[in-house]
């Protein structure tokens, strides 16, 4: 067996660190195979080690630059070191050179969504589906370019399409998942996560099973991060032009009405076990969720009262309690994001 098949092998099996030592074996006899080259540097990055795993792919771009996939794993490299740009040129190479295989164009397509370019990805995914119509991988991709550029429908095609492929693919059940969440379908979301944490829990535990807590956070924290520097404006005109005043306490209003109804449609049918699961949230995290539930809770009240009486330090205590909120979500990011 040669170095690369036992390394492949390995990696099969989780065994990471023997699949690295087999390459490194390997490459001692030829330092020069970009085969061994690439392998090392997608062992690397499966390993965390992103600045490692780009110098192995400069390697292998540098040996065979006529190989496209040493490109694509070159594009992987630098997207994880956010480099997009870069990343973009690698893989549209890798495109280039291999034109009638999916995964450049699926590279592509990662890397235009990481830029914004949801259109773009769209259609290089679309190629790649074009190519390989029955590939999980490539219609997943389709799907998430698809939902972020706002065609739910057509993400929910495409994903069926994927699952229908294989019903167990976890990628396929969590986008189902998304997007029941994002058309307010709470309990069939709920119900397809709890059955995707039962069969992976490694991957999709106590953190995505609080997503009615935290996505319900981050939508609070866009929405008054808006609506209250929005009502201190109103409120400062106000002091030259009287009907700004009510604008101002209309608003405040506003933002209770909202986040009411709001929390309310989310939480009560996703039931109980969000808030269970926000006991299993890493200590950090679990202390961020909390310090954020607290401080929407406390910015209620004080919304009211500057509805009712249009007072200067209600508003101010409603900055100051927006901040306590922006940070908690700032901390809650930084240590886990909810999956895209």
């Amino acid at each position: 067996m040669s170095a690369a098949a036992r390394a492949r092998a390995l990696a099969d099996v989780g065994r990471l660190e023997q699949a690295e030592s087999a390459v490194r074996a390997g490459l001692g006899e030829t330092p020069a195979d970009p085969e061994l080259l690439g392998l090392l540097a997608g062992l690397l990055r499966l390993q965390g080690r992103y600045p490692d795993a780009l110098v192995s792919a400069e390697a292998a771009v540098a040996v065979a630059p006529e190989m496209a996939a040493v490109h694509i794993e070159h594009a992987e490299c630098l997207l994880l070191l956010s480099r997009p740009d870069d990343a973009l040129a690698a893989a549209r190479e890798s495109a280039r050179l291999r034109p009638d295989a999916p995964e450049p164009h699926r590279s592509v397509a990662r890397c235009l969504m990481l830029r914004r370019d949801f259109d773009g990805a769209r259609e290089a995914a679309g190629r790649a589906v074009g190519i390989a119509p029955q590939s999980v991988p490539d219609l997943m991709t389709l799907a998430e370019a698809e939902r972020h550029a706002g065609h739910r429908d057509a993400a929910r095609a495409a994903a069926a399409r994927a699952l229908a492929e294989d019903p167990d693919d976890a990628d396929g059940r969590w986008m189902m998942a998304l997007l029941d969440a994002e058309r307010m379908r709470v309990r069939d979301a709920m119900r397809g996560l709890r059955r995707l944490a039962a069969d992976r829990p490694d991957r999709y535990g106590a953190p995505a099973l609080t997503w009615p807590i935290r996505g319900l956070l981050a939508g609070l924290r866009r929405g008054l991060a808006a609506g209250i520097p929005l009502t201190a404006v109103l409120a400062v005109i106000g002091h030259w032009w009287a009907p700004a005043e009510l604008l101002a306490r209309g608003a405040a209003a506003v933002m209770v009405f909202v986040t009411v109804g709001l929390a309310g449609r989310v939480l009560i049918p996703a039931g109980r076990l969000p808030w269970i699961c926000v006991g299993l949230l890493p200590a950090r995290m679990r202390r961020a969720v909390v310090v954020g539930l607290i401080s929407a809770v406390a910015l209620m009240p004080i919304l009211i009262r500057y509805a009712v009486s249009a007072t200067w330090p209600a508003l101010a205590c409603a900055f100051a309690v927006l901040i306590v909120l922006l940070t908690a979500g700032a901390v809650e990011r930084t240590d886990g994001d909810l999956p895209d």
